[in-house]
Formats: C-alpha cells, structure tokens, sequence
C-alpha cells in the first residue's frame, strides 16, 4: 500500500518524519498480518515517539558541550584501582540528583576525574535531566566578562536552574576577587536545590589559597560539603606516551637527509657533492641548506628560478642525485645562471 499525496503532505506539515519513512513498509506488514487498524496507528506513533526522544537526546547531549562522550561502561577501572567500581555503580543510580548531593572528584592529573564526571553526566542526560560541562577557566572568564554588560545575574540564573552543573579543573588558575565572590553566589544559589559535580586538583585545606578570601571559602565549603560525596583517587596516571615507537621502546629518529629509494644515504660530514668535508679546505664549499639563494641584477630569485633542472646526458650523470637539480662540480662549469625574466 503506497502513501497518498494527500497524507504525504500532511506528515510533513506536522512533522512527523519518522512516521513518513516508514510508512510504506509498516503498512505492507500490517496487510501481512492483518492486524487491526488501532495496532497500525500505534506502530506509527511508537516509532515516532522514539524517533523524538532520541533526537532530544542528542540536542541536550549536544547543548551539554560535553568534551567526549565518555560512558561508565566504557570507563578502564582495570587500569585505575583507586577509583571503587562499586561506588561509581551506585552514584550511577542518579539518587544523587534526586536528593540535589554535590560530587567532589580530586585526584593528581591524569587519574581519570574528568572521564567519571563526564560519565555520570551522560548518565543523567539519558536519564532526561538537564545539565552541562563547563571548565572552570571559562566559568570564570564568563563571570568576569559579565560585569562589564551587568549580565551576572542572567548567567547565575541560567546556571543555576540546571539539574547537573560540572565545573572541570577547579584550581589551575589564580582568581580576582570579583570572580570568587560570583562563583560563591552560585554555589549558594545551587545549594540544596541541584548537584554539581567538581574536578579538582586541590584537597579542601588548599582552597583558601585558591579561591582567596578565607572566610568567605569556609562557608563555600560548609555549602559544598554539607551533602556531597568526595572522591579522593590515588592511583597511576592514565596517560602514557602513544607516540611511535622502534625496538626496545625507544621512539623513532627524524630523518636526517631526504633521499630516493634505490640511492645510497649521505654521511653527516658529506657535502651536496659527496665530498668528506673533514677533507675539504677550510674555505670549501658549503652545503646546499647553508647557502644563499644566488642573486641577480641585485635582485633575489624567486623559488621557481633557484636551482633549476637542466636535462643532462644518461652518462654524466651526478653521482648523488638526493637534490635534483643541484650539479655536480664537474656540470656546474658548463651551467649557465637562470635569466631575469
């Protein structure tokens, strides 16, 4: 049974695009097992249903400016023993938004705090929660910026009302007063009403150092701390060099000289003209990277005029050929220099 005009339009209309694609095929499977009209309809607005949520899925996902899509699933616990696979399990119930609990993750970098973060974050977005990641520099870059246009209260507004705020690298940057006294009024805002999840290097007794003012970061703490889970990880680093690497581990050298397949490699101490140079006088020759471009009437030659490739017989041929178009002593007598065009 093939889809009317009439009703092709309409589904566009309302936009019900998942339902127009499968249209076709649904129907000839309901032809098939004869089943009643209200079990078609129902078939079509499932699959539209499911269509919509997965495209708000990926909107928030999208909105959330997640750096990676990093799952618990996926996370290497194998790799990382001082993080409790039990633990990160029962966090990823979500009872902690539920009861508006703060996460604390702190830990030398490289031990895997953004990558849990991130995952319980993706967690609750599945789960139909808003929420967003934001690094702590920009956090405060954008705190500063908005009392110039007097927006400071616009951005706490809009952060605050999130289900799951997570401010990543908290205590790599020193701070102006003004900063931490808008970053407490948020976390005073959030307090009791939604979680905020925190990566940071520093453990409580150093905040003060970061965040300045100490009594104003004891009652910040007091705020934070009061319903909070704090992760102290104490393990290896999970960032290792993945550069290439030759025999033994040792990484691989850069090439010294290029050369063409089938040709042989010029010693360190060789010239362009295969000369040993601790031979050589002291005013010989230098090699080609050392020379100047050579000039003409006062002028320098563009790079298309340098060194050009002049056609040589098959017999006089320069013993190395690393650089075409650089001649051999014996050639560059019969050479003439390129004209000025």
């Amino acid at each position: 049974m093939k889809i009317s005009e009439e009703l092709e339009q309409l589904l566009k209309n309302l936009h019900l695009k998942r339902i127009l694609e499968i249209y076709d095929e649904q129907a000839q499977v309901a032809q098939k097992e004869d089943v009643s009209y209200t079990e078609f309809l129902t078939r079509l607005l499932r699959a539209q249903w499911h269509a919509r949520q997965e495209s708000a899925l990926e909107w928030s996902i999208r909105r959330a400016n997640l750096p990676e899509r990093w799952s618990l699933e996926t996370l290497p616990f194998a790799r990382q023993p001082g993080v409790s696979r039990k633990q990160i399990r029962t966090l990823a119930e979500l009872e902690f938004i539920a009861q508006a609990e703060n996460i604390v993750f702190i830990g030398e970098t490289a031990r895997g705090k953004t990558g849990l973060a991130c995952g319980l974050l993706l967690k609750a977005l599945e789960n139909g929660y808003r929420g967003q990641f934001v690094r702590a520099q920009d956090l405060f870059d954008d705190m500063y910026a908005s009392l110039a246009d007097r927006s400071t209260r616009q951005l706490l507004k809009r952060l605050a009302r999130l289900d799951v705020l997570m401010v990543d690298e908290l205590g790599y940057l020193n701070l102006k007063p003004e900063q931490s006294n808008i970053f407490f009024k948020l976390m005073e805002e959030r307090y009791r009403q939604h979680s905020t999840l925190i990566t940071t290097n520093l453990v409580y007794d150093e905040c003060p150092n970061f965040l300045g003012s100490r009594p104003m970061v004891e009652a910040l703490l007091s705020r934070l701390r009061h319903y909070c889970h704090t992760l102290y990880i104490k393990g290896p680093s999970l960032r290792e060099p993945q550069g290439r690497r030759g025999k033994g581990g040792r990484p691989f050298e850069r090439p010294g000289r290029m050369h063409r397949e089938g040709t042989q490699r010029l010693p360190p101490d060789t010239g362009n003209d295969g000369e040993d140079s601790s031979s050589r006088p002291s005013g010989g020759r230098p090699t080609l990277c050392a020379r100047r471009a050579p000039r003409h009437r006062g002028k320098r030659l563009g790079a298309r005029r340098f060194a050009p490739t002049l056609p040589l017989p098959a017999s006089s041929a320069p013993r190395y050929d690393s650089f075409p178009g650089v001649l051999s002593p014996h050639h560059r007598r019969g050479a003439r220099s390129p004209r000025q065009p």
